[in-house]
């Protein structure tokens, strides 16, 4: 028998991040070449707590229900190893445990956190496979056609965005003439992006500087021409001083700023300067929870990066995240490729220019292009008295 697997769950959860979880167990299980099968519980806290959940011990239902689980089973955590050695500690609790293979579910900074274990143990001459799994809802990992987690998101968006506009439409001759929705998007507007698919009338990107006056006169002029207006806004969204239109003054444990409130911002701009009556939503938690609506080939892309990741540690394969690879449009066709940890680690990758339409309100067609297959086809969970049956472990 081999050494013991340890699998963790990092950053904001998606729908599909339960299912990458269930790619691992699931291959790893079948091999001979791997011990115990653990899960971290609170990602890398409960690693430096030793808080780990035997695999096997969970009932095979309960675990193949992951499949069709949202949010992180194991539970996720935001924090940040705070220097070498609580990293080393780390190493040496894994030593402790005999885990000679970690695999790391998350977004840029887990893929950080996961090269840095990965150098170090080298040093310490007890070198550790580590695998990343990539995951975010934004969809801002470099290399990657894609990020499992972003389709299901994106198709939320889009779905939320097309049956509000038809609610606002409906009621805007005596009623509501504005309706904002604000989705999440720190730096990259990919998620912003998807609700074009719905063909609201105005999209704000953080790649687009937001100048009031100029969104006033949009606003104005759709609400002329069509009696109302659907506007769809990235958290992220910045002035032309590169300055978030909507931020508190709280940080995350990786230092970034807590974003959230530019939907009743603008909605207040738009009041004030139009006389407008509006209304807005957040999506919040929603959309990254949504497992209900989640896209077929997101959840089979999701289970094929974690089964991956298992099949290329047990290759003899080292710091490398799997990814996805695009190999045809029309069709659709991907494969599982990789990329060096080194490479993904802190960077990331934004929307790019030719996927924002010329007027800086919405997206192009090879924006739709890109985007279309991968909120394709259904994968509803299994419901009982009116709702879904998820895991709970």
């Amino acid at each position: 028998m081999g050494k013991n697997l340890l699998y963790a769950q990092s950053g904001g959860v998606t729908p599909v991040i339960n299912a990458q979880a269930y790619g691992v167990i699931e291959t790893a299980a079948l091999s001979q070449d791997i011990g115990k099968i653990f899960a971290a519980r609170n990602g890398i806290m409960g690693v430096l707590d030793e808080n780990f959940i035997d695999t096997s011990t969970i009932d095979k239902q309960v675990l193949s229900g992951l499949m069709h689980t949202p949010s992180g089973a194991f539970g996720s955590c935001r924090y940040k190893l705070q220097d070498e050695d609580e990293i080393k500690k780390v190493i040496e609790i894994l030593q402790r445990h005999d885990i000679g293979y970690f695999f790391y579910n998350g977004g840029g900074d887990s893929q950080d956190t996961s090269n840095k274990i990965t150098q170090i143990s080298k040093k310490m001459g007890a070198p550790i496979t580590c695998i990343g799994i990539p995951k975010t809802i934004d969809n801002d990992l470099p290399v990657t056609d894609n990020s499992p987690g972003f389709g299901s998101v994106a198709k939320y968006v889009a779905i939320s965005t097309l049956e509000a506009s038809l609610d606002v439409a409906s009621m805007c001759a005596s009623s509501t003439k504005v309706f904002i929705m604000e989705v999440m998007g720190r730096h990259a507007g990919w998620i912003a992006a998807a609700s074009g698919l719905a063909n609201p009338h105005i999209i704000l990107f953080p790649e687009v500087a937001f100048e009031a006056d100029k969104f006033c006169a949009k606003v104005q002029q759709t609400i002329d021409k069509h009696g109302y207006c659907v506007v769809v806004a990235s958290e992220g969204v910045k002035d032309t001083n590169g300055k978030f239109v909507a931020k508190s003054n709280n940080k995350d444990a990786f230092g970034h700023a807590q974003l959230g409130g530019v939907a009743p911002k603008l909605a207040s701009l738009v009041t004030e300067r139009l006389q407008a009556k509006t209304h807005w939503a957040v999506c919040d938690y929603l959309q990254r929870a949504a497992r209900h609506i989640a896209s077929q080939t997101d959840v089979e892309q999701a289970y094929a990066t974690g089964k991956a990741a298992v099949e290329f540690a047990l290759a003899g394969k080292n710091a490398l995240m799997t990814t996805i690879v695009r190999t045809s449009n029309n069709p659709y066709e991907w494969e599982i490729g990789s990329v060096e940890l080194e490479k993904i680690a802190n960077v990331e990758k934004f929307l790019p220019i030719e996927y924002i339409s010329a007027d800086g309100w919405g997206i192009t067609q090879q924006c739709k292009e890109y985007l279309l297959p991968l909120i394709s086809g259904e994968a509803y969970p299994p419901y009982k008295n009116g709702l879904p049956i998820y895991s709970v472990i």
